[in-house]
């Protein structure tokens, strides 16, 4: 790729960059209405990064997350009462997280989504212990954020990067893949995931591991050095967005025969699959949540695009926002109401078997006092293979984990 090529995608990368910002603060003024509700608000405090490292992955959530809290609103509410959000942003900064979730208690919330990146979203378990507020991370993987200590009130629901190891691990092996190069950002999101996947996969040797800023322009020196490694095949470890795409064009112009593996982020983000070099995305592999042949993701999909338009492409996020407020919800209604918060937080320990919306069809959520990771075996995750389109073409035929360890 020529200086000029990488300039113009850059250039491109950062209006994106902005744009995203700029639906995140615009989504934060969307307020939904009161729909056929009539009774007091219950107030639900929103943490959402719209402008800050994780803010391409966030306003996604969060504008799912809004519009669930409408669709609840508009089919008469939570025991007759519209739920109300009040929205903060942390920039996915670990040092604003307590003053901006002391900002959502004074406002009134009753409970809080946690829709940061993870290293902000850890720096809250001893601010909720301090507010005794209980709170869902809808896109948390860390499992350090439902891990003793201060874990009492914070709950998620995907699969942690404990499973991921596992998933990974099966994948390399029936893929004959014995050593790994890593191509990784600078945030301090990803370091943190970083340390707890890489901690899990002893079943590969890593080769070469190359870091590069989370807006570089330019990742050839890195991706040389990779491949001087003569690794079986890449993992992008990334938030996403600008570096990710940059990472996949070179690694797909200087390592084309390579096999390449990434997080979920790239599968995530349908506004950077257009910015890719054409079929630079072709053969990726990502840790993937959607399977459109789990009924309810069917069902989100129709709503989804009824209200964005079918194009809409469905992501990760969008399903774990679903069902983050539909898990508040729930537990709202066996706890009589928001206004006890240890009755609430028993009640989201009390809820056994909820189908999600993500993951395999048959793949539930479950909670209990010892339970904090919703997930109920690895099947909510699936390995999905990107096209000649850079658009992701389903499942890779080579391995699926199972939905029983």
């Amino acid at each position: 790729m020529g200086v000029s090529s990488t300039s113009r995608i850059v250039g491109c990368l950062a209006l994106v960059a902005l744009a995203v910002a700029g639906c995140g603060n615009k989504a934060g003024d969307d307020k939904p209405s009161n729909g056929t509700a009539t009774g007091a608000p219950i107030i639900i405090g929103l943490d959402e990064d719209s402008t800050g490292a994780g803010a391409s992955y966030s306003t996604i959530a969060g504008k799912t997350i809004r519009l669930a809290v409408q669709d609840i609103n508009d089919k008469g509410g939570v025991m007759g009462r519209p739920l109300q959000l009040v929205v903060e942003n942390d920039e996915s900064d670990p040092t604003k997280v307590p003053a901006v979730l002391q900002k959502l208690a004074g406002q009134g919330a009753k409970a809080l989504l946690l829709q940061s990146g993870s290293a902000a979203v850890l720096q809250a378990k001893s601010t909720l212990t301090q507010l005794g507020l209980p709170a869902i991370a809808p896109t948390g993987v860390t499992a350090t954020l439902v891990a003793p200590p201060d874990h009492e009130l914070i709950y998620m629901l995907a699969n942690t990067t404990n499973d991921w190891a596992d998933v990974y691990c099966g994948a390399f092996k029936a893929a004959n893949i014995a050593k790994i190069g890593v191509l990784t950002d600078d945030t301090t999101t990803i370091a943190g995931l970083n340390k707890a996947l890489f901690a899990g996969m002893s079943c590969v040797e890593f080769v070469a591991t190359e870091k590069g800023a989370v807006n570089a322009s330019d990742l050839s020196a890195q991706v040389a050095r990779i491949k001087n490694a003569k690794p079986d095949a890449v993992l992008v470890t990334s938030v996403g967005g600008a570096f990710e795409v940059l990472a996949q064009n070179t690694l797909g112009n200087q390592m084309a025969g390579t096999k390449r593996f990434s997080l979920a982020s790239i599968g995530n983000q349908p506004s950077s699959w257009k910015l890719a070099a054409p079929g630079a995305l072709n053969g990726l592999i990502f840790m993937g949540s959607i399977n459109n042949e789990n009924p309810r993701t069917k069902e989100l999909i129709t709503l989804l695009q009824a209200k964005y338009g079918k194009d809409y492409d469905i992501t990760a996020y969008d399903a774990q926002a679903w069902d983050a407020v539909h898990l508040l919800k729930q537990a709202i209604e066996k706890a009589g109401g928001p206004d006890d918060p240890k009755k609430l937080n028993a009640a989201i320990q009390s809820i056994q078997g909820y189908p999600a919306t993500f993951g395999q069809a048959n793949f539930t959520l479950s909670f209990s006092a010892d339970k904090h990771l919703g997930a109920d075996g690895p099947c909510g995750l699936s390995l999905v293979e990107f096209g000649s389109d850079n658009k992701p073409k389903g499942p890779w035929a080579t391995y699926q984990p199972p939905c029983k360890k």
